[in-house]
C-alpha cells in the first residue's frame, strides 16, 4: 500500500494530506478578516495556488474544488474573480455552499483535491 504524507497542522487537522499523487488541502481562509469579500476571496485563491506550487502540483491540476461563502448574495462576486484565476481549459469540479464559517470575519473558505504534476 502507498505511504500517506502528512505536512503541517495539527493533533486535530493536517494542512496537506498527499497520497500517492494527489494532494488534499485543508480549507484554505483569508489571514485579513476585516478584508472585503473581494480581498478574502484573491487571498484565499493565492494562498491555494502557493500551497499547490509548493508541493508539486498547480492550479491546472486541480481536480476538484469545494467553496463555503457565508452569504450568497456574493456568488457573483466570487465567480467573477475565480474565473480571472483558474486556469483556461482546466475548470475543476466545483461545489460552491453558503455555510456559516467557524471564524467570525472570515467569508470564505476553499477546499482543494489537485493532482501532483509528473
Amino acid at each position: 500500500m502507498s505511504e500517506i504524507t502528512r505536512v503541517g497542522g495539527n493533533h486535530r487537522m493536517s494542512n496537506i494530506v498527499r497520497f500517492q499523487n494527489v494532494l488534499y488541502l485543508a480549507g484554505q481562509v483569508p489571514d485579513k478578516a476585516d478584508a472585503s469579500f473581494s480581498e478574502q476571496t484573491r487571498e484565499v485563491l493565492g494562498k491555494v495556488e502557493n500551497v499547490l506550487n509548493a508541493n508539486g502540483s498547480s492550479k491546472e491540476n486541480i481536480l476538484s474544488c469545494q467553496i463555503f461563502i457565508t452569504d450568497m448574495r456574493h456568488f457573483q462576486t466570487m465567480n467573477e474573480i475565480w474565473d480571472q484565476w483558474v486556469a483556461p481549459g482546466h475548470a475543476p469540479a466545483r461545489a460552491t455552499v453558503e455555510a456559516r464559517l467557524a471564524s467570525p470575519g472570515k467569508l470564505i473558505e476553499v477546499c482543494v483535491i489537485a493532482a501532483v504534476a509528473d
